[in-house]
């Protein structure tokens, strides 16, 4: 029995690719099994090759694997792009329709199973995904009631009928290959797991939740690959809370009725991608001048321009930090986790509120769209914290505004909700006094530059590293961001077995820099590996300027559009390490 395996379905997008995936993964975690995946896709509609891989475990994972068990072809465009990453005696499951070949060098065993003509015979071809499915996963021996109750979740909104045919569909397509293969494969058959109830979700789910629970009631926001699926998860929840989605023209538009909804007093976000954030610079300017809470989530994608809508990149970090024109405090974090876009999210809009300052929240497209396992969240780590707003505003003798802007030692002003007696102020974009009033005094604007940027002097968020140093003097500290963290643990594992001491740090505040956090990890490692997906070492250069260290580090970059691999990240820190693996060969005299 093995602890763990790796499936991967592809066709034609609009196939049922990801139809046959959910369903799939859902049933494995409904055993308790732990789960990661990668989605694939082209930036189209409908046409164009499509796969989605997913890594199954006895225990928790946060990468994807370098090789492949399992590969379900729905043509033979997915057996040549995919098979390479099959291991010694993997297994392809193919549509016979197409008469499936497996490419040379490749050693795998092939079952052609006519998956659309079962479908057909049942009525429709679109039912192919749930015979490929059945037959998939009869080779791993798994119970097939199990799988049934996640067709029955899956399809039970259409009625019993269309229930009971694709159930057929599944027990066809299982019958057919345990024919051919002789019963399941045995070298592929799982551990049992825990059984334990666990959440099976992606980022953008985790970070409409959080927003839910955060207190957020308007979202408006306009559609764009990777963010989208927030949108949708708070179309359907919000109004059951009394809030609303709207959808804008534009991403100038949905910023700007964000700022205005939170001057209002609701909680409000949008959420974006590269080229959103980019329309949206002039209006975050507008909050961190007028000192309005808004949050802002970037999910970052292949750039510049529409560049590749749906693959990885980590490319928008000196645009979260320097997009602005002029000087406005901002805060920018970036989970690395499920969990963390939950309860960053909820973080968030409590820092927005806290400083009164515009808080955008960096995930990239695996972590946003990468569907994975995660431990149930505990609500009661839930706190909401609105900051300095304030009621029962006394009388004044006289017919003065309130001071809205009032300096204040810590810079935080006094914050009033439209309506509040005795709080009407002046707001504009405008440099202006404290009361809100324009002001074009020279004393005034350096004292309300120094009140804006005073506010973060103190700033307190919730780890904004995590560090796993397990060495006093580690000959590598490899840091990341974002979804490289579970890629870079694994990685870390084959260093220790090659005698290579290694520490981790995942950089969550990206701004302002946690310099007093990174600097002493830093200075104890040989070197610094900056692992990060784009081409021109952004995180590197922020950690460079705010640390230095310049000599130590290596920048480790990817950016064709994939994720980093597990092995790629063991062999790129094994070069930086001087080939410490062969060092200590020769010392302890085994060469």
């Amino acid at each position: 029995m093995i602890s763990q395996l790796s499936w991967k379905i592809g066709g034609q997008q609009g196939e049922g690719v990801e139809s046959t995936d959910r369903i799939f993964s859902t049933a494995l975690n409904r055993l308790g099994y732990y789960l990661y995946g990668y989605r694939h896709f082209s930036s189209r509609i409908k046409g164009g090759h499509t796969n989605n891989k997913i890594r199954i475990s006895t225990k928790p994972i946060r990468a994807i694997s370098d090789d492949l068990d399992i590969l379900v072809a729905f043509d033979q465009e997915s057996i040549d792009l995919n098979a390479q990453e099959l291991r010694g005696g993997g297994v392809i499951v193919a549509d016979a329709k197409f008469n499936p070949t497996v490419p040379e060098g490749v050693d795998a065993r092939l079952f052609p199973v006519p998956i659309t003509s079962i479908a057909e015979e049942l009525g429709t071809s679109l039912m192919k995904n749930m015979v490929a499915s059945g037959a998939s996963w009869a080779l791993l021996g798994l119970p097939l009631e199990v799988f049934n109750q996640a067709v029955e979740e899956e399809f039970g909104r259409k009625g019993p009928a269309i229930v009971e045919k694709n159930i057929e569909a599944v027990k066809r397509g299982a019958d057919f290959v345990l024919e051919l293969a002789g019963g399941p494969l045995d070298e592929f058959k799982l551990e049992p797991a825990d059984g334990k109830q666990k959440l099976f979700m992606i980022g953008n789910d985790a970070i409409g939740l959080g927003a839910v629970v955060a207190g957020c009631r308007i979202m408006s926001a306009y559609p764009i690959t990777p963010a989208s699926e927030i949108m949708e998860y708070l179309i359907k929840k919000l109004p059951k809370f009394g809030g609303t989605v709207v959808q804008t023209e534009d991403e100038i538009a949905a910023i700007t009725m964000a700022i205005g909804s939170s001057y209002a007093g609701v909680r409000t976000m949008t959420a974006s991608a590269g080229p959103g954030l980019s329309l949206m610079m002039e209006a975050i300017g507008l909050a961190g001048m007028t000192e309005t809470p808004v949050v802002i989530i970037d999910t970052q994608r292949g750039g510049p321009s529409t560049g590749l809508p749906t693959k990885q990149e980590q490319s928008d970090i000196n645009a979260l930090i320097y997009g602005t024109h002029g000087e406005i405090p901002k805060i920018v974090i970036a989970p690395s986790s499920i969990e963390e876009c939950f309860y960053d999210t909820v973080e968030a809009f409590n820092l927005a509120e806290k400083y009164q300052v515009p808080v955008i929240v960096a995930t990239d497209l695996q972590l946003s769209l990468g569907k994975q396992s995660c431990e149930m969240l505990d609500y009661s780590k839930v706190s909401i914290d609105r900051g300095y707003l304030v009621k029962d505003i006394p009388d004044r003798d006289d017919s003065s505004m309130f001071n809205r802007y009032a300096f204040t030692e810590n810079g935080i002003s006094p914050r009033v909700l439209p309506g509040e007696k005795n709080g009407i102020h002046h707001v504009t974009g405008v440099e202006h006094d404290e009361s809100g009033r324009p002001s074009e005094s020279t004393v005034n604007r350096k004292k309300m530059m120094d009140k804006r940027m005073r506010k973060l002097a103190q700033l307190e968020v919730t780890n904004p590293i995590h560090l796993q140093a397990p060495h006093a003097e580690p000959d590598l500290l490899i840091i990341g961001m974002g979804s490289t963290g579970g890629t870079i643990d694994q990685a870390r594992v084959h260093l220790s077995e090659d005698g290579v001491k290694t520490n981790h740090m995942t950089v969550r505040l990206m701004h302002p820099f946690p310099t007093e956090q990174v600097l002493p990890e830093i200075a104890k490692a040989k070197k610094v590996v900056v692992l990060e997906n784009n081409a021109t070492g952004q995180l590197a250069n922020l950690i460079k300027q705010n640390v230095g260290y310049h000599d130590k580090i290596v920048n480790v970059l990817k950016y064709n559009g994939n994720p980093f691999l597990p092995s790629e990240v063991y062999e790129e820190c094994k070069k930086a390490s001087g080939n410490k693996a062969q060092e200590e060969l020769v010392k302890n005299g085994n060469v």
